[in-house]
């Protein structure tokens, strides 16, 4: 269903307001520069730090944007299973072609209680669902068996797995039907991912420097591997560059560097990129050939 390169959008911000020019102009630089599809309000677009009309209000921008030229994955992921319906709901109503809903946070639930947490989900909303397995954030982790359990539930199409772990893109391959989306969620295993089964990556790097992005998805779809290569260890050192401080700020540092009419400002708890993160990110830049 989804491929690509596929950017988890940074949310611009001015004077502490959401900047929804800067938004606009945002998706249709991605577009332009080949991005395959767009996931705002993820956790590289501050969601945690939205509120209910912001939140909704980014996804009404960037769907209307589009406007039907790539498909949107709308964030709507929760650790109140109650507060995803609630978001998913509305995402459907917007226009938005899936639901990322990543692995509830903080409350720490069991494998079964994920599988429950996915299959209420499933019932109430048809919209379908790309599940997010992140770990280091949630501290849950999606076990396989788990996932397999979920990608039985009707509206359940792609996985993004970001638990650092390639062994599981064959667990995956093996325990799910063959046209199960696998989504990497790690730019710096993006390679690896596209080589073991996967189809594309939910990227943060993809923010910065969407046409490199999607130039090395059409590399990997095309198995044409040396090309492939080339350019991941083009890319290589900003992908590490942007989690050299807290995220998203090093992106909205790259990102503002590149196109300034897209601040750099991010919300509290996350401040500014620090002094060496942005000598990293503008090294980076540069050994990636963009300034």
């Amino acid at each position: 269903m989804f491929s690509g390169s596929i950017p988890a959008l940074l949310t611009p911000f001015s004077d502490g307001l959401l900047d929804e020019a800067a938004l606009r102009r945002f998706v249709d630089w991605q577009i332009a520069n080949g991005s395959s599809a767009l996931v705002p309000c993820g956790t590289t677009g501050e969601s945690a730090t939205l509120g209910y009309d912001e939140h909704y209000r980014v996804i009404d921008i960037v769907i209307d944007q589009a406007a039907g030229r790539v498909p949107i994955i709308a964030g709507c992921g929760s650790n109140d299973t109650a507060t995803a319906v609630r978001h998913m709901q509305y995402a459907k109503a917007a226009g938005a072609a899936a639901a990322l809903v990543v692995a509830p946070y903080y409350n720490r639930p069991s494998q079964a209680g994920m599988i429950a947490h996915f299959s209420h989900l499933s019932q109430q909303c048809d919209l379908p669902i790309v599940a997010y397995n992140v770990p280091a954030r949630t501290v849950t982790d999606i076990l396989p068996e788990t996932l397999a359990a979920i990608a039985a539930l009707p509206g359940v199409v792609a996985v993004k797995d970001a638990s650092g772990d390639l062994a599981r893109v064959t667990q995956h391959r093996q325990a799910i039907a063959p046209d199960f989306c696998q989504l990497s969620g790690n730019d710096d295993l993006w390679l690896a991912h596209a080589a073991m089964g996967g189809v594309g990556c939910i990227s943060v790097t993809a923010n910065v420097a969407p046409r490199l992005c999607a130039d090395f998805a059409s590399a990997c779809a095309a198995a044409d591997w040396a090309a492939a290569r080339d350019l991941h260890e083009r890319l290589f050192p900003l992908h590490k560059a942007l989690f050299s401080d807290a995220s998203p700020a090093p992106a909205k540092y790259a990102l503002h560097r590149l196109q300034p009419w897209f601040g750099a400002e991010a919300r509290l708890p996350i401040i500014d990129a620090s002094a060496g993160s942005r000598a990293d990110v503008d090294a980076a830049l540069t050994h990636a050939g963009l300034v």
